[in-house]
Formats: structure tokens, sequence, C-alpha cells
């Protein structure tokens, strides 16, 4: 006689089964099973109501079912069970569900998602890049990222970003894809290794979502990043596409292409060459030749805000910005609460943006560096005030960066940690004044959701 155990696990799997069986299908009758059976792996009741607000998306023929249309109609068999399995099921429920019992049980709640950057080293040399100013002289060997990865499962971690440098330099990262099929990996890469081979492989893998940077079309795009470059980025998205990849597009926002970056043209381009995300960054004073002048006024900012939400109100596209989008997730991310990062030497860092650490992975585990001191104080200041609209310790709040990287000691990992804290110190204290007020101003009139509770 079978134990309760045992009939739940066999009912799980036969549920599985038919939501497997439904993601090849893409009828409206269909999307709404899905929905149904996703909230079979719903660990809690703000999971439940985040899938029963999907299923009224669908229902009202929102952007978002034409997106959904798309994933399950336009990518490949492999990718659309190894990217939507490991992202919803294993990272966003199971995972969670994993999370959740180790916070029970140790009171530390690892994160979401962890990003690695497994070489620094790029074949382009683009002005302002974040992480430009890395030396290029060590790596993480196959080995350690092996380890990494194996050690964030046991956390139940199960969504992991590379980053870098260029990714795509380092060909044993398929071998990574491929050992660790329970894992969805999300690329962020300059587009220009990518060909109709490298396409097909992540098609055959399944579980690998390249995000493309992009500075606006040919003209922006080869000022930043240098001569043809845009050629090779429409190349990449068309074999990526061709092959039924998922793929999105990355996108800084400067002084100079902010208004660019919203507009209609832009969007609509990317989403008829087949991107079905895209991330917005803030362009910030770190990294190769920081100029303050690159980054984007608050007015812009706060048009960026605005229009991310038309975005999403209107385009098949799902697209984040990745600051003011602070009422997704509760304010800051980083410090572990939801993501940290391993850069090229192994250095544990509470953000890709925010260039300290304190330990590295080749002498701490991944449990014990993302449970540590300088990532326990920085936790413990989130959100860093009442309104997640500036959500960040960098241009924000500014002072909580430096109040803990004093504390701890934290040694900059790039060189620039002195120029940040001290030399540019005062003008982001001006930056963060002057964009307060825009951002209370659209606090107040809106995001009751937020308020509620309702975050990932």
């Amino acid at each position: 006689m079978r134990t309760v155990q045992q009939l739940r696990a066999a009912a799980k799997s036969r549920i599985m089964e038919e939501f497997l069986a439904l993601l090849g299908t893409s009828s409206d009758s269909a999307l709404i099973r899905l929905t149904k059976l996703a909230e079979y792996f719903a660990p809690t009741e703000l999971h439940k109501r985040q899938i029963n607000w999907m299923r009224q998306l669908f229902e009202q023929q929102h952007p978002a079912a034409k997106l959904a249309r798309r994933v399950l109609t336009e990518t490949h068999p492999n990718v659309r069970r190894g990217v939507i399995v490991n992202l919803f099921v294993r990272t966003g429920w199971e995972g969670f569900a994993h999370r959740r019992r180790i916070a029970e049980q140790e009171g530390f709640w690892p994160p979401f998602l962890l990003v690695i950057s497994p070489t620094m080293r790029c074949n382009l040399r683009c002005y302002g890049c974040y992480a430009g100013a890395y030396e290029w002289d060590d790596e993480l060997s196959p080995e350690t990222l092996d380890r990494i990865v194996g050690e964030a499962k046991e956390l139940g971690i199960h969504f992991i970003t590379i980053s870098g440098g260029e990714p795509f330099i380092r060909k044993d990262l398929f071998d990574l894809f491929a050992k660790h099929q329970d894992v969805v990996f999300h690329i962020y890469t300059n587009g220009t290794l990518i060909d109709d081979a490298v396409a097909k492989r992540l098609a055959e893998l399944g579980n690998a979502a390249p995000a493309i940077s992009v500075e606006g079309f040919r003209e922006e795009t080869d000022e930043r990043r240098g001569a043809g470059v845009y050629d090779k980025v429409i190349r990449a998205m068309k074999a990526l596409r061709e092959n039924g990849c998922m793929f999105g597009f990355s996108a800084t926002v400067t002084r100079q292409n902010a208004d660019l970056m919203i507009s209609d043209q832009f969007i609509d381009h990317y989403v008829d060459l087949g991107a079905y995300f895209g991330w917005y960054f803030i362009y910030l004073p770190i990294g190769r030749e920081p100029n303050l002048e690159l980054m984007p006024t608050p007015e812009q900012r706060d048009r960026l805000r605005q229009k991310v939400l038309e975005i999403r109100r209107t385009r098949p596209i799902f697209v984040v910005d990745f600051w003011d989008d602070g009422p997704l997730t509760h304010g800051c991310m980083a410090g572990g609460r939801l993501y940290a990062h391993i850069n090229h030497r192994g250095d544990v860092e509470p953000c890709v943006f925010a260039h300290f650490a304190v330990d590295n992975i080749h002498n701490k585990s991944l449990r014990e560096a993302l449970d540590s001191p300088f990532f326990r104080a920085i936790r413990a200041r989130q959100p860093y005030g009442d309104n997640v609209l500036r959500p960040c310790m960098i241009i924000d709040h500014p002072h909580v960066l430096r109040e803990v990287v004093a504390q701890h000691n934290a040694r900059s990992t790039d060189g620039g940690g002195e120029a940040l804290l001290v030399e540019k110190a005062p003008a982001l204290d001006e930056y963060t004044k002057a964009y307060a007020p825009l951002a209370d101003a659209a606090w107040e009139q809106g995001y009751e959701w937020a308020k509620r509770g309702d975050l990932l």
C-alpha cells in the first residue's frame, strides 16, 4: 500500500506530464489550463494570486497572452521544457519551498538567483562598461563553476545568470549547461559570438536564454560598441529565433539615448526581431572611465519608469527596469536577499554594480558567503526607505553603501571604490535629492499592489 507521500508524488508526476504536454499548444483554453495546473505547484497563497492574475490577463486577451502563445509555439520543445519548467517550477515554486524550509530550519533565506561572471575577457571595448575596470588576470575554472552551481542547487537556487566579460568566449560553459539541466541559465552577452552553430547548441540544451546588449539601432550601437557590431547583433537574434531559442535584449540607458530607448520604434523593432524580454539598466558611474554626465537625468529616469509600465500593458514582450521596478521586489535585491554576484576572481559581491567584497568563493562555501556579516548588514537595512521606487544603495541611498563598506572593511574589487565612495559622493548625493521628489510623487499616486505586498 502506497503512503500518502507516494500518492502525492504520483499525482504531482501526472500533473507535470499534462503540464509539459500543454507546453506545445497555444489555444486560449490551453493557456487557461496551464495556469490551473500551475496552481498545483504554487507553494503559497501569494503565488496562487499571481497565477490567478496571469489567468485573468489571458482571459482578457492582454498582450501577455500573445507573448505566452509566442513562447509556446515559436520556441524549441527543449527550450519550453528547459527554460519554462526550470524558471517557474524549479525556481519559482519548488525552489521557493526549498528556500523557505532552509529559512525555517537555519534562519537564513537563500536568494532567488545567483549571478556569476566566469571571465572578464571581452572582444569589445565599450566605453562606460560597468565591468571595464576589472583586471583580466584570473578566471573561474570549470571545476569551480560546477561547485558553485551545485552548492546553489542545494540552497534551492535554480536560476543562474552568467555575465562578464563576454561569456561566449568560454566554450566550456556549454558543458556546464549540459550537466545542470535542472537549472535555467540566463546569459548577458554582446551577441557577436552567436552564430547559427551556437544557436543550434543552445536550442539543443534548452536551458539557456541570452540577453543581447543593444544601445538603440545601428548608429547608437556601433558608436558605443564598435563598427559592425549592430549587424552581428541582428545576425545573432535571427539565428536564435530561427533555432527556437528564448532571448531578449539588454539596454543601458544613458543621458544621450534615453529618449530613443523608450520610443515605440525601439521596442517594436526588437519585438519584430523576436525578443521575448528586455532589461533596462540605468548607466552608473562605475567601471571603465566612469562619467557622471552619462547618467540619465532624474526626469529621464522617471519617463523610463512610466514607459516600462506602458510597454507591459501594450506589447507582447516582458520588460523590466532594474531600478524603477523596485516595487516588484520590495526594493534592493542585493546582498543575498534575492541575488548576489561572484566575479571572475571568486569575490562575492553584493551586486554586479557594487564592486566590493569581503569573502571569496575559493575559501568559503556559497552558503557561508551569502550569509556573511557583510551581506547580513546590507539585508538588515533593506528596504532602505519607505519608497521602493528608490531602491538602490548606489544612486538612491548612497550613504548605505558607504556605511556597510566602512563597517565591514570591504575591499574594492575593481579599483574604483575610492572614486565611487569619495570623489563622486557629492554628485551622487545631489542626484539622490533631485530624483526623490519625482519618485515620491509617483509612489503616492499608485503602486497599491506593491503596498499590499503582492511582490516576488
